[in-house]
């Protein structure tokens, strides 16, 4: 019996090659499309804020407004240009220097096209908000949008979260890193900065475990320190006080404050008797007599003004003053992911012999050449003595 051209075995064996040959090219085809396919297409991206709140973006953002200069700064960290994903700012240069500000601008030109917004300092505008057009709108904690405000902004199809470098810092800053680089399409790179920085804390944080309370001395610190009546500034519960009490020192106004930041009367200060004075200034104390300290000045210069500023009237008292322990710090390190600098700075101001060998210089030089789209300059910090 004669077999039909369909039963012969070479017939099968191509029929069967035909059928494996349709189905590996759909196969092919369907993955060439997804490679094709935008990235953020291919998953979404889920974002929790710091305070619990959770977003879904369909793609990486790449038009974020911030109400706050200083996460420009937190952005350079992780993108190589963080101008290129900023849809507005609220161009507020004194947080981040005069000088820093046209590094940047020398750099990333587009920073002057930028829709300008209120800062955290101000009143929001949601007119302003919707109007800037962002994929993703980012707030400070201590300023973020009211219930019935968010609402209003969401509604515009704009998605809100919040993130924390002021209030908490030694909490916040690493969730929300973490959620920029996520939000932005550098989730990895703001993992290797955080690693680093965790590295930093971790090993100052291990040498001062364990000290007694009479181990850790007075620590005054006088945010925007100035030759005015209008004394005296100090964190309290809160913000750079939780980096005093950190590096094993004892924030004085911690006591007195409940918030983050708050004001001391000198009577107080000088019932204290602080064993260390730390001022904070940078180019926005102009035309105060406060002090002056950034890549705008010298070192002379920002020595001269931490004089002018421990002149006042009851300083001279203090046990920082008479034992040479007074220093000057820039404010734009504080209130962003460069606190690593400030945490090594009060580090050794306060702990001058435990932590000799800490060089913090080493720390910004890593930081410029590892991290930052644009360097952080000097001068920064200075000792009066």
């Amino acid at each position: 019996m004669m077999r039909s051209r369909a039963d012969r075995p070479s017939s099968r064996l191509s029929y069967v090659w035909t059928a494996f040959a349709h189905r590996f090219a759909g196969i092919v085809v369907a993955a060439l499309m997804l490679c094709l396919m935008p990235a953020g297409a291919q998953a979404q991206v889920a974002l929790t804020d710091v305070t619990g709140h959770e977003v879904v973006l369909e793609k990486p953002a790449s038009r974020l407004l911030i109400d706050d200069g200083r996460f420009l700064i937190a952005l350079s960290l992780i993108h190589p240009d963080p101008v290129s994903v900023l849809a507005a700012w609220p161009r507020d240069i004194n947080r981040i220097g005069k000088q820093t500000f046209e590094d940047y601008r020398a750099k990333f030109p587009a920073i002057d096209q930028l829709a300008k917004v209120a800062s955290s300092a101000g009143a929001l505008s949601v007119e302003q908000v919707v109007a800037a057009k962002p994929d993703l709108a980012v707030f400070s904690l201590g300023s973020q949008p009211s219930d019935e405000e968010r609402a209003r902004i969401e509604a515009a199809g704009i998605p809100v979260v919040v993130i924390d470098f002021f209030t908490h810092p030694l909490t916040n800053v690493e969730p929300s890193l973490t959620l920029l680089g996520k939000a932005t399409g550098r989730e990895a790179q703001a993992g290797d900065f955080l690693a680093f920085r965790r590295s930093q804390l971790d090993a100052i944080k291990a040498k001062v475990a364990g000290l007694p309370a009479e181990k850790r001395p007075r620590v005054f610190l006088e945010p925007h320190a100035a030759m005015t009546a209008d004394c005296c500034n100090s964190p309290g519960r809160g913000n750079v006080g939780d980096i005093i009490e950190s590096v094993g020192g004892t924030n004085i106004g911690a006591a007195v404050i409940p918030r983050a930041f708050g004001k001391l009367n000198l009577e107080y200060i000088i019932a204290q008797d602080p064993q260390v004075y730390i001022a904070t200034g940078g180019s926005h104390m102009e035309g105060t007599a406060g002090l002056l300290v950034g890549p705008e000045y010298s070192s002379e210069r920002a020595r001269q003004t931490l004089e002018g500023v421990v002149s006042r009237p009851g300083f001279s008292g203090f046990d920082a003053v008479r034992e040479g322990r007074v220093h000057g710090l820039s404010h734009q390190l504080l209130n962003s992911p460069l606190d690593v600098l400030t945490v090594g700075l009060l580090a050794k101001w306060v702990h001058p012999e435990l932590f000799a060998d800490l060089d913090v210089e080493a720390t910004q030089r890593a930081l410029n050449e590892r991290f930052l789209a644009v360097p952080v300059k000097g001068p920064n910090w200075i000792d009066l003595d």
